[in-house]
């Protein structure tokens, strides 16, 4: 395996497979992984073009989630490491990655390379294990687009309720499964005495963080449990349709830029009860 480098010990520790999408592997602090995994022989053989293998982790998914390619371009590729980075070459764009660390999180500093008015989604599609208690915070009233779990149809909602389901509590499996784009930069999990926080910024670029939450309800034929908690570049999972605003879109430079800010903080080592 060939990995990205990995934070030091002042944030989150992060691996990812650079031979298979660039995947984060683990996501470690205080001795916890919080991505979850899932076992499926078809990940490590994908191809361009293949339809998505859940394996867990997390995913670059770019230039779309749903639609086509299946959860983007980026995830059934290799990517090469670039002196402390790593990229990958898709047909229409660029996309490079740097993992760095702060004094008490990890950065990951994104470019994405294409020709100007290049319209584009990117998710951090981000896994997670937690605990049918954990509980997902972000502020009250903040608008979001509720998703059935196929299709292109959304409807508005404000967050944590949407048709009457607070989003916000995970619970017990009960056979649903929904997704959501919540228009904020920056949600956070509280699961027993660990937190973690994600943060999105972009200059120029609608940002949001999207909720899986899958309670047993997908897929179908044989349904599992998994929540994704995932920052975005624009504001809707497909592309394709989407209206002005909705995406990212590459300016005249040819370049566009973000950051992903990764905090996590154990109760009795500076987070709040």
């Amino acid at each position: 395996m060939v990995s990205d480098p990995a934070a030091g010990p002042a944030g989150p520790r992060i691996t990812a497979d650079l031979g298979h999408g660039g995947r984060w592997t683990s996501l470690v602090a205080h001795g916890r992984d919080w991505l979850w995994h899932r076992t499926d022989p078809a990940r490590a053989g994908v191809r361009p073009g293949d339809a998505f293998a859940d394996a867990g982790g997390l995913e670059e998914c770019v230039p779309t989630v749903r639609g086509a390619p299946d959860h983007g371009d980026a995830w059934s590729r290799p990517w090469r490491p670039d002196g402390p980075g790593a990229y990958v070459e898709c047909p229409d764009f660029r996309l490079d990655r740097r993992i760095g660390t702060g004094d008490a999180e990890t950065v990951v500093d994104y470019r994405l390379s294409a020709r100007a008015g290049y319209r584009f989604v990117w998710a951090a599609h981000a896994l997670l294990d937690l605990s049918e208690e954990a509980h997902i915070e972000i502020a009250p009233g903040t608008p979001l687009r509720l998703y059935p779990d196929e299709g292109p149809a959304w409807s508005a909602g404000r967050w944590p309720l949407a048709g009457g389901v607070p989003l916000d509590r995970l619970g017990p499996s009960d056979g649903t499964a929904l997704g959501a784009v919540i228009e904020t930069p920056e949600a956070t999990v509280h699961d027993g005495a660990d937190r973690l926080t994600l943060r999105i910024e972009a200059d120029g670029a609608p940002v949001a963080v999207a909720l899986w939450r899958n309670l047993g309800g997908f897929p179908r034929e044989a349904p599992y449990r998994s929540v994704g908690v995932e920052p975005m570049l624009g504001r809707v999972f497909d592309r394709e349709g989407a209206e002005d605003g909705d995406t990212a879109c590459v300016p005249g430079t040819g370049e566009l830029r973000w950051r992903l800010t990764v905090t996590a903080l154990r109760r009795g080592d500076g987070a709040s009860p």
